[in-house]
């Protein structure tokens, strides 16, 4: 018995190290697969990668901006941008929720046209898709200029 408690207890403190699948679909939302992603980049959609820095600087798709779910995507809310502005908003995998999660928040924030790119960089880096690597550049889009 005594087994048996310490393996539960065990399995339990170990449950936030599972990877969690992301949702099919998020309500509001648009779910694209990586060639409807790609359409969406050869036609100027924003993309948003919403991926810790670390994992930005390892690679991105080319021209997205990087706003951070933890610490910098609840700054969209107050961006002064059309509603209707195409978004698609991507981070690593169909294993990754937090694009769901931010693609929730945009809608929630009145976005009309938001697009959830849940296999994200993973499927985008399979397809050979354009890419950049450890630049900063693309983030401007969101920063105030400099006085």
């Amino acid at each position: 018995m005594h087994r048996l408690v310490v393996f539960f207890f065990g399995w339990l403190l170990c449950q936030p190290l599972v990877a969690q699948e992301a949702p099919l679909q998020v309500a509001g939302a648009t779910t694209v697969n990586v060639m409807q992603a790609k359409h969406l980049h050869d036609h100027g959609a924003l993309f948003i990668d919403v991926r810790p820095a670390r994992e930005w600087g390892w690679g991105h798709v080319e021209g997205a901006i990087h706003l951070d779910l933890r610490w910098h995507f609840a700054s969209l809310a107050q961006v002064p941008w059309p509603r209707e502005v195409p978004l698609v908003i991507y981070c690593d995998s169909e294993v990754c929720a937090q694009s769901a999660v931010a693609v929730e928040q945009a809608v929630g924030w009145g976005f009309t046209r938001v697009f959830y790119f849940r296999g994200g960089y993973f499927a985008w880096q399979l397809f050979d898709m354009p890419s950049s690597k450890g630049s900063t550049n693309e983030r401007l889009a969101l920063s105030s200029p400099d006085p």
